[in-house]
């Protein structure tokens, strides 16, 4: 693999981790609950970034570039690792309604948020 790349994933994922620390805390302190919404809300963000960004990528651009925002920024920016110990520990708390609408929200606001991304930009560029 080429340095480069390496590189551009490395400095992708640097922005990404900071994007996910400042999004998902601001979100968490302005609606402050129980429940992971800052989580939430960088899967749907990042999901949606992700919709848009997957036709940019197939038109004309340097392998970098994908790296950069798609394997590092994106990668780094949501958080299934962190979706998955919120989701096991509210489990092993007895909190099953909350992990089923935890579940239920992240991958189906997920998913929603790509498809969403995907037809803003055909609507732009297409």
């Amino acid at each position: 693999m080429q340095l480069y790349l390496l590189m551009a994933v490395g400095a992708g994922g640097f922005v990404g981790a900071i994007l996910r620390f400042l999004i998902s805390g601001f979100v968490q302190k302005i609606m402050p609950t129980l429940f992971p919404i800052g989580t939430l809300s960088v899967n749907i963000l990042g999901s949606f970034i992700i919709g848009f960004m997957v036709f940019y990528f197939e038109s004309v651009v340097a392998p970098y570039q994908k790296a950069i925002v798609i394997t590092g920024m994106l990668g780094a920016l949501t958080t299934f690792s962190t979706f998955s110990l919120e989701t096991v520990t509210m489990l092993q708390n007895g909190l099953l309604g909350r992990v089923a609408i935890n579940i239920t929200l992240n991958v189906t606001l997920s998913i929603v948020a790509t498809l969403l991304g995907m037809m803003l930009f055909k609507r732009i560029y297409g």
